[in-house]
């Protein structure tokens, strides 16, 4: 549910699991000020490969990215976006939206520092193990060597 922008109180964001899954992704692409076309293709295909969006449709990331973009904007916007998902997620996916902020920093190579100073800031914001961070960590960083 977007947000009504043309109303004097905005009307509260709620995301579905799959939708806060996507919004993982999107803000991680967007941290660092710049979403890359290999960050938006990672998204794309593991919105059409993975088990847990085997019925959320790919045209789905266009709506929730707008959701996250324009939270983003807000003075706290950073800390809304990551309490907006883990609020949407049970316990068991917040390790899948790690794991997929992972993917998309992984995605296009080298991680900046503004994408590993969010990466530890999403891990707090989510409650996870830093030893359970540090191997997705190296799973996605593993996944994506190149020869």
């Amino acid at each position: 549910m977007p947000l009504d922008m043309s109303s004097p109180q905005a009307t509260p964001v709620r995301l579905s699991a799959q939708e806060a899954l996507v919004g993982a992704m999107v803000v991680m692409s967007a941290c660092d000020g710049h979403m890359t076309d290999a960050e938006l293709a990672t998204m794309s295909r593991l919105v059409k490969e993975l088990p847990v969006f085997s019925d959320f449709h790919v045209s789905g990331i266009e709506t929730v990215t707008e959701i996250v973009l324009n939270l983003l904007g807000d003075t706290d916007g950073l800390d809304e976006v990551v309490a907006l998902i883990r609020d949407a997620l049970p316990q068991r996916l917040r390790e899948t939206a790690y794991l997929l902020a992972c993917e998309i920093v992984a995605a296009d190579g080298d991680a900046t520092q503004d994408e590993l100073r969010f990466l530890q800031d999403f891990r707090i914001g989510l409650d996870i193990d830093r030893l359970v961070a540090g191997a997705i960590e190296r799973a996605a960083k593993a996944r994506y060597q190149v020869i």
